[in-house]
């Protein structure tokens, strides 16, 4: 399903007026260097005088850490696509209401190793559940908390696979099938938002990527 009913999907919300803070996310295939990348830009803010916080998905809080421990084990097999997409949505609402909304609310910048996109693109494309269904189980859970910008990390051709090594964990271990639609659901995410979705090549490495990076939050929040 490419789009939800009317006013789901399309109305796909920007910012919380009542957000202080401002909200980055980082989006990608595994090894695309998002986390490296986040780390780059909590340290630049940090030198510009931002109170930070940078956190991750799944996980970010002892809840969502037991649950990201849980999604991740090889040897919990493959999980049916709508439970998995309820776990990745329970451990986001604990994100959220503990870590993300109050430090929004006291003008902290946060930053997100992935967030909603990514139940998009990995159980919703990847996986087959509906865009419609993942939108009604997390519009609860991230409580209008939407980042102000995410950007989309990878080596080149989007469509072509970052992953060089062997795989870490349950998700990464899944056929190339399931990456290649995981991949394309990013693109179509990136066309359906490009005013909050930027593309990010980082071929040319670290340090001119996190550069390209620092222009567009410098953009963002006027520096």
């Amino acid at each position: 399903m490419e789009v939800g009913p009317k006013g789901v999907i399309e109305a796909y919300p920007h910012r919380n007026k009542e957000s202080r803070g401002f909200f980055i996310s980082f989006e990608g295939t595994e090894s695309s260097g998002k986390t490296t990348q986040a780390k780059q830009l909590r340290d630049w803010l940090e030198s510009q005088g931002f109170s930070v916080i940078l956190t991750r998905e799944p996980g970010g809080t002892p809840l969502g850490e037991e649950i990201r421990s849980f999604l991740l084990d090889h040897s919990n097999g493959e999980i049916c696509p709508l439970t998995e997409a309820y776990l990745f949505a329970a451990a986001r609402a604990q994100l959220v209401m503990t870590i993300i909304r109050p430090a929004l609310e006291a003008g902290t910048t946060v930053i997100c190793d992935r967030y909603i996109d990514s139940s998009l693109a990995y159980q919703g494309y990847g996986l087959g559940v509906s865009l419609a269904t993942i939108w009604k189980v997390n519009e609860p859970a991230i409580d209008l908390a939407m980042p102000d910008l995410t950007f989309l990390l990878g080596s080149g051709a989007l469509l072509q696979s970052a992953m060089k090594k062997e795989p870490e964990d349950r998700i990464e271990a899944r056929d190339s099938g399931f990456h290649q639609r995981v991949r394309a659901g990013y693109v179509r995410l990136m066309k359906r938002f490009p005013q909050r979705i930027v593309w990010v090549d980082t071929r040319r490495g670290v340090a001119p990527t996190a550069c390209d990076i620092q222009r567009k939050v410098a953009g963002l929040i006027n520096l």
